[in-house]
């Protein structure tokens, strides 16, 4: 998909996300609201070819073991959709800043206490953006020989996301999402 392909897409995506109100928890979503603080990560960098760090850096207020948002936080969650894109020259992967082949995006906001599954959350971004879409995870960035290795902490990706925004994150190996 070209620069331009993936920009009018991106754009499209964002317009329509604000016309769809946020769908029903799926069938097999947990019942009753969620009620433990949630990871929540933010823009790292912008970079080239409309690319995007995203992540928990030192430093910030996110917490990858306990989570760092209470949920009765009305944040955005970061929605990634992983098409095999490659990465563009001019960033640099490794274990803490890998690619996470595709696009990110973000959903409107929601309170933290609807993330009651991952299920959930990752309904509210085939709400806003279709299928193949889903709750962006903290080991989504891949590194190495044909990007076979995951790690952590932060991921680029495409996408345009404003900084100075937090939004919810999963995490599959540690109890800081709002649903444990």
């Amino acid at each position: 998909m070209t620069r331009t392909k993936r920009l009018a897409a991106a754009a499209a995506a964002v317009a329509a996300a604000a016309l769809i109100p946020l769908a029903a928890a799926p069938a097999d979503a947990a019942t009753g609201p969620a009620t433990h603080l949630g990871m929540t990560w933010e823009v790292i960098a912008h970079g080239p070819d409309d690319t995007v760090q995203v992540g928990g850096p030192g430093g910030s207020a996110s917490d990858a073991y306990h989570g760092d948002t209470p949920p009765s936080a009305s944040l955005p969650v970061l929605c990634l959709n992983v098409d095999g894109s490659p990465a563009p020259a001019g960033i640099s992967i490794g274990f803490y800043n890998g690619w996470a082949q595709g696009t990110v995006a973000l959903s409107r906001p929601v309170k933290g206490s609807r993330l009651n599954s991952r299920a959930a959350a990752d309904s509210i971004c085939q709400a806003a953006y279709g299928s193949g879409w889903r709750e962006a995870e903290f080991h989504d960035g891949h590194f190495g020989p044909d990007l076979a290795q995951t790690g952590g902490w932060t991921f680029w990706a495409y996408g345009d996301i404003p900084a100075n925004t937090r939004f919810w994150t999963a995490i599959n190996d540690s109890p800081a999402n709002p649903w444990n």
